[in-house]
């Protein structure tokens, strides 16, 4: 089902992210199959690491500010809903797709009795990521305002029917992002991971699983990619470990697919996700992947031991004998990249986009509350 209508999609910011990579993903997806799009950031765009399509009407508000006190607090988020009101009905979207907690939040109230209909999207698992009391409180309140809440997962599905009305909650995984997948995979050498430097993605539990497993004596060095604020941290651990001489952080990249077509194996020790895009794509590159059996997310990708391997979150020495499995026998690396690769047929654009083009056609026909 192909849908020709104004959508809408609203975003924090453009940064290099999971949620602003979808977003600008799905709305590149719909431009170029002739919908009319426009992308909303909260932010400037100055801050835009991903690109649009041409066909992609690109608005930014420029709303982050600090307030100074509980009263300037108050006139600023009425500004901000002003605002975002302000720009969204300009453009006369038939819906408007959200994506992340607080932006989801934001726009609700802005859109209140506009008859606008509004799909929420979690890109992350809320049992497990805390937002403060107040957010909380809003989300609540706000969430069965909207036409459909669109989750990665069946597990957090199962949040969401506390929150809405279980006939709004919809399950729409992200799809694989277009890459080249004629290339022959080459051994670098290294184990690949990839992502923010934060506590969530559980990098200190690999460096520890990594120092204790074999890869040293075999050759195999650690390469992780991405920014953030646990860099120091990380690098502390692998001094105070004794591997520092074989990790490596080369910041963010622009080009991820390379890293993984030459990586010995992909590993994700997250504590906890909302859809890895990484582990998709370390998969459908034909990767031998290793993953934390971590709330929301690997479990409904990997399928144990037929193409990859899962493990408990937070083990380090379960962890540490999966590396020692596949770093031993590249027989079994094989055998789960190359059924890995499956994941670009059930992942595939055409079969996420029927899912969206479904809940927009639905929601579009009946309209948003007043």
């Amino acid at each position: 089902m192909h849908v020709n209508r104004s959508i809408l999609i609203v975003v924090s910011t453009l940064t290099a992210g999971g949620a602003e990579r979808a977003a600008s993903e799905i709305a590149n997806a719909w431009a170029m199959r002739g919908s009319r799009v426009a992308l909303l950031t909260i932010s400037s765009v100055q801050s835009d690491h991903y690109r649009l399509h041409a066909n992609v009407m690109r608005i930014a508000v420029n709303l982050i500010w600090d307030s100074k006190g509980l009263w300037d607090a108050l006139l600023s988020n009425l500004r901000r809903s002003f605002t975002l009101r302000r720009e969204i009905l300009r453009f006369r979207p038939d819906v408007v797709i959200t994506f992340a907690d607080q932006t989801n939040m934001r726009v609700l109230a802005a859109m209140l009795g506009t008859g606008t209909p509004v799909i929420v999207s979690e890109r992350i698992d809320p049992r497990v990521h805390r937002i403060s009391r107040g957010w909380s409180l809003a989300r609540r309140l706000l969430y069965p305002f909207s036409a459909a809440l669109v989750v990665q997962t069946r597990s957090v599905a199962s949040w969401a029917v506390q929150v809405v009305h279980k006939k709004k909650v919809r399950v729409i995984p992200n799809f694989v992002r277009a890459m080249n997948f004629v290339s022959s995979r080459t051994n670098g050498h290294y184990l690949l991971a990839m992502g923010r430097l934060d506590a969530q993605k559980g990098f200190d539990l690999l460096l520890k699983a990594y120092a204790a497993s074999s890869a040293r004596e075999l050759g195999f060095r650690l390469k992780i990619v991405g920014v953030g604020h646990e860099l120091g941290n990380l690098t502390a651990l692998g001094r105070q470990l004794g591997i520092e001489g074989y990790l490596d952080f080369p910041g963010a990249s622009l080009t991820p697919e390379v890293e993984m077509m030459q990586a010995t194996m992909f590993v994700l020790s997250s504590r906890f996700e909302g859809f890895p895009n990484v582990l998709v794509e370390a998969m459908a590159l034909g990767c031998a992947v290793i993953a934390t059996d971590c709330p929301s997310g690997p479990a409904e990708i990997i399928t144990d031991g037929r193409d990859g391997l899962l493990v408990p979150t937070e083990d380090i020495a379960a962890l540490t004998r999966a590396l020692d499995r596949l770093l031993k026998s590249p027989e079994l690396r094989k055998k789960l990249g190359d059924a890995a690769t499956e994941i670009r047929c059930r992942l595939s654009i055409e079969r996420v986009l029927e899912k969206w083009d479904a809940v927009v056609e639905e929601v579009s026909a009946r309209g948003g509350p007043r």
